[in-house]
């Protein structure tokens, strides 16, 4: 039987032409062989998180978004920094995410696109925080800052850098390797 690697992505952005987007829909393009890539597009979709309705009969939305991560292997987060901290609606997903068994020891990363001198510092610091409450199994070696301008991204939506693609592949890769795959 094969193997085949389920990989989740999850953009933190809700705009139009995000570069944070535009990296994950790259690893849907340049992902090596056996890595199916599945992005997560259900984040304007989701109800404010409430605990009280943490409970059956889920939110369709909230149903779908818990199916898709007990789906993956692995997640992969691309997001912004909006006011110094993780936007408002990835913060959120997350939240909804916590009460999901399906987020236990599962392996995450997640690529810093950010550009901005900061680099997006104070929003991927609240990550790893939040990401330690969901005690999910965070690989290091596949959470790279690797910035994407607007110029890097075509007309398609994609990156066509050639360095930064590579870069992008070598963190799919590195978190593939590193997490169990489906036997299928």
């Amino acid at each position: 039987m094969a193997t085949t690697f389920q990989l989740l992505t999850i953009c933190g952005s809700t705009r139009a032409g995000s570069t944070n987007a535009a990296v994950l829909r790259t690893v849907a393009a340049v992902a090596p062989p056996g890595v199916v890539v599945d992005g997560y597009d259900g984040l304007t979709d989701l109800p404010h998180f409430n605990p009280d309705d943490d409970r059956e009969p889920l939110h369709p939305a909230v149903a779908d978004l818990r199916g898709r991560l007990k789906e993956a292997d692995a997640v992969l987060f691309c997001t912004p920094e909006y006011a110094g901290a993780l936007p408002g609606s990835f913060k959120n997903l997350l939240d909804w995410s916590v009460g999901a068994e399906a987020m236990y020891r599962k392996r995450v990363a997640f690529i810093n696109a950010s550009w901005a001198p900061t680099g997006a510092k104070h929003a991927h610091e609240s990550l790893r925080v939040v990401l330690g409450y969901l005690d999910v199994e965070l690989a290091e070696g596949a959470c790279p800052h690797i910035p994407v301008g607007r110029d890097l991204v075509g007309e398609d939506g994609l990156v066509h850098d050639p360095e930064t693609r590579r870069r992008i592949r070598e963190t799919v890769t590195a978190l593939a390797i590193h997490a169990p795959a489906r036997q299928g």
